[in-house]
């Protein structure tokens, strides 16, 4: 039976998380997260689990090999019988050739979603994100400023910027992702799967557009 396989491509910030959330509750397809699948085989400390920890605790990204193993033992679960939504795999033209050819995707209904947003704009809003520190409620400087400057509306507790909201961290891994995962842009547009989908706009209207092209 053919599985409807979605691809979420898109640079951090660009909101594929959010979105990913919205796709699944309206095809009820599961959304595979590999940053989660990874820390889930390294709490549950399996073999697979094992082996990515030892290259986490040296600050490595870990091996192709290794994700290919973890994304396969979880689409082989019967939740992913219907299809399921990638997001942060293939992470670049190896990961996006191995999956064409290893996993037998070509007699599925594949669809790529490319989130398009300019640098700037993830910069603005990533790098103005605060967080409280007592009850996690957010906040941002620009579109969501707190009453009190540096004070949580909510409980009162004290606004911070977490690391990886540093505009250099956010800076750092635009230009990885512009080097490692952008290439799979023209990759899956030359097989004629690619649908570019505008971020700029509300959430509400992107889902929109995701719906039209979802089918």
């Amino acid at each position: 039976m053919s599985k409807k396989i979605i691809i979420l491509l898109g640079p951090p910030g660009s909101g594929k998380g959010s979105q990913a959330a919205l796709i699944e509750q309206k095809l009820h397809y599961p959304h595979i997260s590999t940053g989660d699948l990874l820390r889930a085989e390294m709490k549950a400390k399996t073999p697979l689990g094992l082996e990515a920890m030892s290259y986490v605790n040296e600050g490595k990204l870990g091996p192709d090999s290794l994700i290919f193993n973890i994304i396969t033992k979880r689409i082989a679960q019967d939740d992913c019988k219907e299809g399921f939504i990638l997001d942060g795999f293939p992470r670049n033209i190896k990961q996006g050739e191995y999956f064409q050819e290893k996993l037998n995707i070509d007699g599925n209904d594949v669809i790529v979603l490319n989130f398009e947003l300019p640098d700037a704009t993830i910069i603005e809003r990533l790098s103005g994100r605060l967080i409280c520190k007592d009850c996690g409620h957010p906040f941002h400087i620009k579109f969501t400023p707190p009453k009190k400057e540096g004070k949580c509306d909510k409980c009162g507790g004290e606004l911070y910027q977490r690391a990886d909201d540093a505009k250099e961290v956010i800076q750092h891994r635009l230009q990885v992702y512009a080097k490692q995962t952008e290439p799979l842009i023209q990759f899956y547009d030359d097989l004629q799967i690619l649908k570019t989908i505008d971020c700029s706009p509300t959430p509400q209207l992107i889902f929109k557009q995701i719906v039209k092209k979802i089918g």
